[in-house]
């Protein structure tokens, strides 16, 4: 794919900085049609490999940045994405700013400026309750968010894009997290979750997004994408995955409880740092030096009217990977959320299986996404390098022996 190092940009809509509102929270979920495909899906593999994910070059941020925002950029930095394209954009020292994020959404994402406001209004309302959310620098005409079609060689993309305030920290990816750390995620992700509650938008309906294929509600849609799956045994784990889903998970969704969620409360969008200001948060290895506490958390691309317990098993699941503990992973995670927010009887019995569906979701999906977006390959096998074992030992050890683990680890902090 060609990238045209000059840049051909006409501003088709921006969206103003509008105070919202006050109307209803409720998040009303109903069950949807199980045959109903998320629109990502919907064209041929041939067409969104080549529309989807935005391909601006260094030279097109720097013009772009700088018409939008009246700033004149020193460096580009290229920042990890899965379906996006973001870039660490530092400006120059004349300049008040110093370090931002531009993030470009990809042309799917981009169709949904309500869906898009939403998200951003969350980011502040987040930051203004404490939260180490990123908040948006507004255009020079005072927007959060401008659509843009950007010329990318012989082709032009519709992308949304945002440039947000930096955060510090560390990526937890690659890092294996110790239980004083892991607490702390569980209770910030329920405190989040509970803040969430006060939310409210006049296009809060945006997030009821029951279509959405990384919806945990659609784990039976991921049938039409395990041919991607060459390894057998992998394959046949995970339709036994989606036959216990539509048998114990569909029928009884309704009894838990509502929320608006984050969707994606995982290691590649926690930052962390040390507690107090000496030594890098790991080693050489990979271990935690010292005590660290959470200094961003990132992408809320995914946030939906969800449940608590779908926030709860995303968390853990993407917690796993990269532990030298996995199976206590959990424990230390459940009982941070549960300081906050306790988990009723049916949510907890569910967790077990709405971690393997998360797992297979990860798994099947990015192996998928790696046919269509070779390119990005590095990225997306973040989760497939180490996830097909621990989904295996999960579903191996089975229900009972990994509850066992959890629920015994969550309660030991009652006695602390």
């Amino acid at each position: 794919m060609f990238v045209n190092e000059c840049l051909k940009v006409v501003v088709l809509h921006s969206y103003p900085n509008l105070g919202h509102t006050p109307v209803s929270t409720g998040c009303d979920i109903h069950l949807f049609n199980v045959f109903h495909s998320s629109p990502v899906f919907q064209m041929s593999d041939s067409d969104k490999a080549a529309v989807i994910r935005p391909s601006l070059s260094e030279a097109q941020v720097v013009e772009l940045v700088g018409r939008l925002y009246g700033l004149k950029v020193s460096k580009v930095k290229p920042l990890p994405s899965y379906m996006d394209q973001n870039f660490h954009v530092l400006v120059c020292e004349t300049q008040e700013g110093g370090d931002h994020v531009l993030k470009v959404l990809n042309t799917d994402d981009s169709q949904d400026a309500d869906l898009v406001e939403v998200q951003t209004r969350v980011m502040m309302f987040l930051n203004q309750k404490g939260f180490p959310t990123a908040t948006p620098i507004t255009t020079i005409d005072g927007k959060i968010m401008s659509l843009e079609t950007i010329s990318c060689g012989e082709e032009y993309k519709n992308c949304m894009v945002r440039l947000l305030t930096y955060l510090p920290g560390t990526h937890l990816l690659g890092i294996s997290a110790d239980p004083q750390i892991l607490y702390k995620i569980g209770r910030t992700l329920a405190q989040i979750n509970k803040a969430l509650t006060e939310f409210k938008h006049p296009n809060i309906e945006s997030l009821r997004r029951d279509s959405d294929t990384w919806n945990l509600s659609n784990t039976h849609q991921l049938h039409k994408y395990l041919f991607a799956v060459k390894n057998t045994s992998d394959r046949q784990v995970v339709e036994q995955i989606i036959q216990q889903f539509t048998k114990m998970i569909l029928p009884n969704i309704t009894n838990f409880h509502k929320s608006i969620i984050h969707g994606d409360f995982s290691h590649t969008n926690i930052l962390v740092q040390p507690l107090h200001s000496s030594a890098d948060c790991s080693n050489a290895a990979g271990h935690m030096q010292q005590e660290l506490e959470i200094s961003g958390i990132l992408d809320f691309g995914d946030m939906s009217c969800g449940y608590y317990v779908y926030d709860v098993a995303i968390c853990i699941m993407h917690l796993t990977l990269d532990s030298e503990d996995p199976l206590h992973v959990g424990g230390h995670i459940i009982a941070g959320f549960e300081s906050v927010i306790p988990l009723t009887l049916q949510e907890r019995d569910a967790l077990y299986l709405l971690v393997l569906c998360r797992f297979s979701q990860v798994l099947v999906l990015g192996t998928y996404n790696i046919l269509r977006y070779p390119d990005n390959e590095e990225y997306l096998q973040i989760a497939t390098r180490t996830g097909w074992k621990h989904l295996r030992q999960h579903w191996e050890l089975g229900k009972e022996a990994v509850e066992k683990v959890w629920f015994e680890t969550a309660k030991s902090y009652l006695t602390l």
